[in-house]
């Protein structure tokens, strides 16, 4: 999967540049260099004014790559560079059906000037919406006799892409003003740019907050880190013994029970070998209690629904990310779901946006996000 879209990321991104490059050779200034050249340079009035103008219209495009690459690294120029080349056909599409219902061709290239607006603006806010965090609220009833229960839930901080150990801080500040009883993490707290410096702050603060029943961590595929302990200087372990020191439940297949009448049962990610299944978790259970489940990863939902669970929380999707392609995990079988509640046969499901981003810099397709989530009993 990984193969097909970094492939298919290098042959949009290898097609943008030669489209860019012949879109900015349309412009009048561009037009004006090659003319003044040809007149200036003797040898210039060889070369063909198309061929001068491409090699002239790469310029901008070069550089508006290195620009983006500096200011928010290779993969992000990748995805604007792909973004303006969109916008860019689209607008030469539109000024193409425009001029043939005027019946003449306009003085100026618009078409260029809109798309390259009309990116900026569309980026702009996607930025807004991955740097920016969203208050989310659910409200679940039961029919089971268990009272109430307020969670607080995030995911996929990935601490270190959008803020840092401190800007988390300030995070964990509006979610303690939730009043929360619990407070759960479903996984990529950390990933493998994350600094230790950062991650020790991000622990100290989650520590910090007050709860009814405590917080509690359940594993993402991120967070033991893809490249080993050497490339950011800690461990899966090392992670686990600092949020443990700051009074934080790691869960790795264990199951707990708060207050007498709701199960937190927090599963391995998905990507670890032999995490325990549902039924093997879900052995012994009162049934009569309300049951929660922390699963980074939202795919078993018929095995978790028919293991007769409660909720189910998710993370891991990034609300799907970049429109049009933010229900692509779907389509293609790799989740459950991408964003939002759904309730299958008892149980409810809720995947989180998260509150960062891994790489990408944009949301386009959904908003960062902690989530509420109110579950309210039958009364005794």
């Amino acid at each position: 999967m990984w193969t097909f879209i970094f492939g298919a990321l290098f042959a949009g991104l290898a097609f943008g540049f030669l489209y860019l490059a012949s879109r900015f050779a349309r412009f009048t200034l561009v037009g004006r260099a090659v003319e003044k050249w040809k007149r200036c340079i003797p040898w210039m009035k060889r070369v063909p004014g198309k061929l001068l103008g491409f090699a002239l219209g790469l310029v901008p495009v070069l550089l508006m790559v290195l620009v983006l690459w500096k200011a928010f690294g290779v993969f992000n120029a990748a995805i604007c560079v792909i973004h303006l080349m969109v916008f860019w056909l689209l607008c030469d599409l539109m000024n193409l059906i425009v001029q043939k219902r005027r019946g003449r061709r306009f003085d100026r290239y618009y078409a260029g000037l809109f798309a390259l607006g009309i990116t900026v603006c569309y980026l702009g806010c996607g930025w807004y919406l991955a740097h920016h965090v969203w208050r989310t609220e659910y409200a679940l009833e039961t029919t089971k006799q268990v009272g109430s229960l307020r969670i607080v839930l995030f995911a996929d901080s990935h601490v270190g892409s959008t803020f840092d150990g401190e800007g988390f801080g300030e995070l964990t500040e509006r979610m303690q003003e939730e009043h929360p009883d619990i407070v759960v993490v479903a996984g990529d707290y950390v990933d493998d740019d994350t600094t230790k410096e950062d991650m020790v702050a991000a622990c100290e603060a989650l520590g910090a907050m007050e709860t009814t029943y405590g917080v509690y961590y359940a594993f993402g595929n991120h967070d033991k880190g893809y490249f080993g302990p050497a490339y950011r200087g800690y461990s899966g372990a090392d992670l686990v013994a600092e949020l443990e020191k700051n009074g934080v439940t790691v869960l790795q297949d264990e199951t707990v029970l708060l207050g007498g009448q709701f199960y937190l049962i927090g599963r391995q990610d998905r990507s670890q070998p032999g995490r325990a299944s549902m039924e093997a978790l879900t052995a012994g259970l009162d049934r009569d209690k309300y049951s929660i489940v922390l699963d980074h990863q939202p795919y078993e939902y018929d095995a978790q629904a028919a293991s007769g669970v409660d909720l189910v929380l998710s993370g891991h999707t990034h609300g799907g990310q970049l429109f049009p392609f933010h229900r692509m995990g779907e389509w293609l079988g790799m989740d459950a779901k991408i964003y939002g509640l759904e309730r299958r046969e008892e149980t409810d499901f809720i995947v989180t946006s998260g509150i960062s981003d891994w790489t990408i810099q944009f949301k386009t397709g959904c908003r960062s996000e902690y989530v509420v989530v109110d579950v309210q009993g039958a009364e005794r």
